[in-house]
């Protein structure tokens, strides 16, 4: 072998030596010294964004109000006997309705620029009206707007109570009959502006300025005191 012969050789060997000390230097940092690389891969999770044709989960059924906080595998509590409740306390003036189920539409618009300055309180058409509290039957009306209606002043003369859209009054029930809270006064309907098969009960309170004008005074919101009040036993 010539003088060229021995170099190139001397080349090869050196460049094999070269090559296989980088391979085990490069072994010996990946799984003797993880924490030395500087370029790991660390998996991301996508998230696929939905879009208008991504079916949309039913939500879950909102629990009953108060539900939580009853221990597990209790009963629900019986609701207390209305006579043991004061008599400021209002009821919930359509039977079987929940507190949970009310809406609060004091503020929502109506026509010509109006408030509503009452709530509704949906039920099938026949569902009994109740007095949301002891007082007097004031005064029978029946309007283009609010249909068959009555007008209950409390007790205390402090307030009035407008029960609108009523299919009809209550058998026997006249004007200035005292009246306790939860007695059946009339049934849930659609008279007046309320739409056929709108059935609901237009429920406002009033401040009257003068008890014996009982379409006056201003309104306010039924939706708190409803909220804080007693459903039909």
């Amino acid at each position: 072998m010539g003088e060229r012969g021995r170099k190139f050789k001397r080349v090869v060997i050196g460049t094999y030596l070269v090559a296989l000390h980088l391979a085990l230097a490069f072994f010996a940092v990946v799984y003797f010294f993880p924490g030395l690389q500087t370029d790991r891969r660390i998996p991301v999770e996508t998230v696929k964004v939905p879009t208008s044709d991504t079916p949309v989960p039913t939500p879950l059924p909102v629990p009953s109000e108060f539900a939580d906080q009853l221990p597990p595998d209790q009963p629900s509590p019986m609701p207390l006997p209305t006579s043991s409740i004061p008599s400021d306390v209002l009821m919930i003036p359509v039977k079987g309705i929940k507190r949970s189920q009310l809406l609060d539409t004091f503020t929502s618009a109506r026509s010509e620029g109006r408030m509503h300055d009452a709530i509704d309180i949906m039920a099938p058409g026949g569902t009994p009206v109740l007095a949301t509290a002891d007082g007097e039957i004031l005064k029978f009306f029946d309007s283009v707007a609010g249909g068959i209606t009555i007008y209950e002043l409390s007790s205390d003369s402090k307030y009035v109570y407008y029960y609108a859209h009523l299919q009809k009054r209550a058998d026997g029930l006249t004007e200035h009959a005292k009246v306790q809270r939860g007695t059946v006064i009339g049934y849930v309907g659609d008279t007046g502006n309320a739409g056929p098969g709108n059935y609901h009960l237009h429920f406002a309170i009033a401040v009257p300025v003068d008890p014996k004008k009982w379409s006056s005074g201003p309104y306010i919101n039924p939706y708190p005191l409803l909220k804080s009040g007693i459903e039909s036993p």
